[in-house]
């Protein structure tokens, strides 16, 4: 299971280290795009194929699958893990997430997602808590 929270750094080139705890369970190669609130996502490819079709199967006249669709498969990108344990994230997904040096990656179950630092403290910092709608919180209580 994909969990934990890690911190890499990011070449000029957008190069970036895998975690070690999440290279097994992502293989050797995954699919990184668009995520919400401003992040990366990173699927296993078994996890990714789901996610392809139930998209590929939303009606080309719903206004929200096709945004959805927009978002995720239009900037999907097949990440190859290299000899050294780093993938080459491209220019438009790096800009789209706004990833500068300091990355982290959080591990989600089934997913990886992968922030600017900055970013990532200011949705996951100590107020993290407080700042939960009820909405938020009444998902909390339904676990």
């Amino acid at each position: 299971m994909l969990t934990g929270e890690y911190n890499h750094t990011m070449d000029a080139k957008g190069r970036v280290t895998i975690p070690a705890r999440f290279r097994e369970e992502l293989g050797a190669s995954f699919t990184v795009t668009r995520g919400f609130e401003g992040c990366l996502t990173a699927y296993p490819a078994e996890r990714w194929a789901r996610i392809r079709k139930n998209l590929e199967s939303l009606s080309l006249t719903n206004t929200a699958g096709r945004k959805l669709s927009r978002l995720f498969l239009g900037n999907a990108i097949e990440c190859e893990v290299d000899q050294m344990g780093r993938i080459l994230i491209p220019n438009p997904l790096r800009n789209a997430a706004d990833l500068k040096k300091d990355i982290v990656f959080t591990g989600l179950g089934d997913r990886v997602e992968i922030w600017d630092k900055e970013a990532w403290d200011a949705v996951n910092g100590k107020d993290a808590l407080e700042n939960m709608t009820p909405e938020d919180l009444s998902k909390l209580e339904e676990l």
